[in-house]
């Protein structure tokens, strides 16, 4: 018998995994092996799981799929990773592709176009949903048609990024260094050091900030 590719689902929908699930458990040579509800749930399961592909989204919980591609291609140099999403925006496809995904696959394409992409991926090859690639394609891969500019967003550092999503999501923050394996002082200092770069002094403003730049959902 042939090998089965082994795949971790990443999305916090949990009706939605469900229904991926039963798409791919009905190719011959799939098989799901772990699902995973948020960024640093994924982390925690490819680690422990090893599968050969992860399909992840990117709006999720704690921390967002493009950070956790990032940690997780880090660590497994070599998995096929398949971003699955609903973002079909520029940012986000620049994004998932720098922080080492494979594949991008948009959730209203077609069945067909989340098993080709995975036929792809496993086969070491690149795989862009036909909805997005001609824009890819003179976007993000023609450097001369790039515009370079910096937000907001970009003033903090990744690590205080990860500290307003979990804010603005709600967390404490010993919920926050919890998460994120540092101490609740170092936490603090992330916090106050955020508010003071984005000149925003209460939660409720950050909040509507952070959902503003995309790293929490509305």
């Amino acid at each position: 018998m042939n090998r089965k590719y082994q795949i971790l689902i990443a999305d916090d929908h949990a009706i939605f995994r469900a229904g991926i699930k039963s798409l791919l458990q009905s190719q011959p040579d799939i098989e799901v092996v772990g699902e995973a509800v948020d960024g640093l749930d994924a982390i925690n399961r490819v680690n422990i799981l090893k599968p050969d592909l992860l399909i992840s989204d990117l709006s999720m919980p704690k921390l967002n799929g493009t950070d956790g591609i990032r940690q997780i291609r880090s660590r497994h140099p070599d998995m096929g990773i398949i971003v699955l999403t609903v973002h079909k925006e520029d940012e986000y496809i620049r994004a998932a592709l720098a922080a080492g995904a494979n594949g991008y696959v948009l959730k209203d394409d077609t069945q067909d176009e989340l098993i080709a992409a995975i036929r792809q991926v496993t086969s070491k090859k690149t795989y862009l949903s036909p909805t997005i690639c001609k824009d890819v394609v003179h976007g993000y891969i023609s450097d001369k048609d790039k515009v370079q500019y910096r937000s907001s967003l970009d003033i903090l550092s990744y690590r205080e990024q990860q500290v307003l999503k979990l804010i603005a999501e709600g967390h404490r923050n010993k919920q926050i260094a919890q998460f994120l394996s540092i101490s609740p002082k170092t936490v603090e200092k992330h916090r106050s050091n955020l508010m003071k770069k984005l000149d925003i002094h209460d939660v409720s403003t950050l909040t509507a900030f952070a959902m503003k730049n995309g790293l929490v959902n509305h």
